[in-house]
């Protein structure tokens, strides 16, 4: 696949999550980014080629990539085990959606709040990774990613390891400002149009909710909520 732009092919670079085999840079730009991606591709063998502007936008999909370019494999995924190597963990359980946009935004938001690690439905996302890549501003190379068939069982398993299980979802719940998560914790998020499966809902220990500040009535959608709870265990963790 080719990876566009300089926050991306950073990202790839130093998230090594997948394997580059080769840069293509303008020959005409040499900013302190481009140096930087130049300097960490030759530090760890990775071919870096200059060429022309030209070049590089036939090989490009659009025209937002900042003269950087690169080739390079499919993303590895982790283990859920992986997952569990820190004291205090923060893992999120996101189900149900489906556009590689938003996915990126969840993704953006919760390795900026030090979630450690994203379990998500198996399914083949090849196609849209540069989408993911690019609206994530690079998360979601840096950030574990567990792809599972039975997302009930990544509940049991956490809930084995001693992580607290909550969801975001209205019924039987408590405001999220009040659920504990200075302990070790599973988020789960369902997106907008069908939220989350019964057979995940069944295994969480509490539901929360999001209160607002007003009688709307609409659920945020799982990238707005992942960024309120996200942020609310980064708080309760760190001030």
């Amino acid at each position: 696949m080719i990876i566009e732009g300089k926050v991306s092919v950073k990202a790839a670079l130093l998230g090594n999550k997948r394997k580059i085999s080769c840069i293509y840079l303008d020959e005409d730009r040499c900013d302190k980014e481009t140096r930087f991606i130049q300097n960490k591709a030759r530090e760890l063998n990775v071919t870096v080629q200059k060429c022309s502007r030209k070049t590089i936008d036939l090989m490009a999909t659009g025209r937002t990539h900042g003269g950087v370019i690169a080739e390079a494999c499919d993303r590895s995924y982790q283990d859920l085990e992986d997952c569990f190597v820190e004291k205090n963990s923060f893992l999120v359980l996101v189900e149900g959606v489906e556009d590689p946009f938003n996915l990126g935004y969840i993704m953006r938001s919760l390795y900026s709040a030090g979630c450690g690690g994203l379990i998500l439905r198996k399914r083949d996302w090849h196609l849209v990774e540069s989408t993911i890549l690019k609206s994530s501003a690079g998360a979601s190379e840096y950030m574990n990613i567990v792809m599972m068939e039975d997302l009930s069982d990544a509940v049991e398993k956490c809930k084995k390891h001693g992580l607290m299980v909550y969801a975001a979802m209205r019924k039987d719940a408590i405001p999220y400002f009040e659920a504990n998560f200075n302990q070790p914790i599973l988020l789960c998020i369902g997106g907008e149009m069908r939220g989350l499966s019964s057979s995940v809902l069944r295994k969480v220990n509490q539901n929360i909710f999001i209160p607002y500040a007003n009688d709307f009535r609409n659920a945020l959608n799982a990238a707005g909520a992942s960024a309120a709870l996200g942020f609310e265990v980064l708080r309760q963790r760190n001030y």
